[in-house]
């Protein structure tokens, strides 16, 4: 990932309405939400809620797909992960151990659910 493409996801992230509204897509993954819909969630005039997608979009950190009469967006994790790898990539300066608090709780809040009984 080149610099300019981080600093357009981070300024797309950087209003507080945009915020949520990928935050928001993010839960919905891999599903994706309706428009409608998620202006509804956010409280947020569809028109704006349009213009705030378009920004995102534009940043690619959010997809669209028409759905009949209606159009489905979804968070782009993939483009996502590259910005925070980006940022990440070089923050230790050749010590993991200034990253790693930051690595495990990442992992504690993503780690997959494991399915089947716990052994004991």
């Amino acid at each position: 990932m080149e610099s300019e493409e981080a600093v357009l996801a981070l300024a797309a992230l950087s209003q507080s309405t945009r915020l949520e509204a990928f935050r928001t897509l993010v839960k919905h993954e891999p599903d994706g939400l309706a428009a409608g819909d998620l202006a509804r969630q956010l409280e947020v005039p569809p028109n704006t809620l349009s213009a705030h997608l378009s920004i995102l979009t534009r940043a690619r950190l959010v997809t669209s797909e028409r759905h009949s009469r209606s159009i489905v967006y979804r968070a782009n994790l993939a483009e996502f992960r590259d910005v925070a790898v980006f940022l990440l990539r070089d923050c230790c300066g050749g010590r993991p151990e200034v990253c790693e608090p930051v690595v495990e709780s990442l992992q504690a809040c993503c780690s997959p659910k494991r399915k089947g009984r716990i052994r004991a």
